[in-house]
């Protein structure tokens, strides 16, 4: 049995939740980057008609990256206790969260009709991230890297 101060255990908070900010927000630049280039390169990139497909090519390749982060930094302290749940646990995770953040950019381009390169990243990037991120951070700590019972959860 582990006895932690409240002190500690704001601590270990503010140290979790810095980190999985700076992995998010090297996610983000990956998910901005890859889309922009995808849709407006050039001023009309290669998916420039399939803006949904290129938010969720964007989406995967952050996605990869943020897993890493979060899986040997964020929650590095968690073991692995069954890699498969953990894989399986962390892909709906992101499906769903993948699905708010594709839900924001079809409502600005489908229903609100806004297809600039500003409007997109206000609704797919910058409003889609942060609901994702909200539901991510819980997510991954109750379900993903969850702390064995018993354990602070550091």
């Amino acid at each position: 049995m582990t006895t932690e101060t409240p002190a500690a255990g704001l601590v270990a908070f503010a140290r979790r939740s810095g980190a999985f900010l700076v992995v998010g927000a090297i996610g983000f630049l990956v998910d901005a980057g890859t889309y922009n280039l995808l849709v407006f390169a050039g001023g009309r990139g290669p998916l420039a008609d399939s803006p949904l497909p290129a938010k969720l090519i964007a989406i995967g390749t952050a996605t990869v990256v943020t897993y890493l982060g979060n899986r040997w930094w964020t929650y590095a302290d968690r073991p692995i206790d069954n890699p498969l749940r953990q894989y399986l646990a962390y892909a709906i995770c992101n499906l769903i969260a993948i699905g708010l953040q594709l839900g924001c950019l079809g409502f600005s381009r489908y229903v609100l009709d806004l297809s600039s390169p500003l409007a997109d990243n206000i609704a797919g990037t910058l409003i889609g991230q942060v609901v994702a991120v909200v539901f991510r951070y819980w997510a991954y700590g109750k379900f993903v890297f969850a702390a064995r019972a018993g354990s602070a959860g550091r």
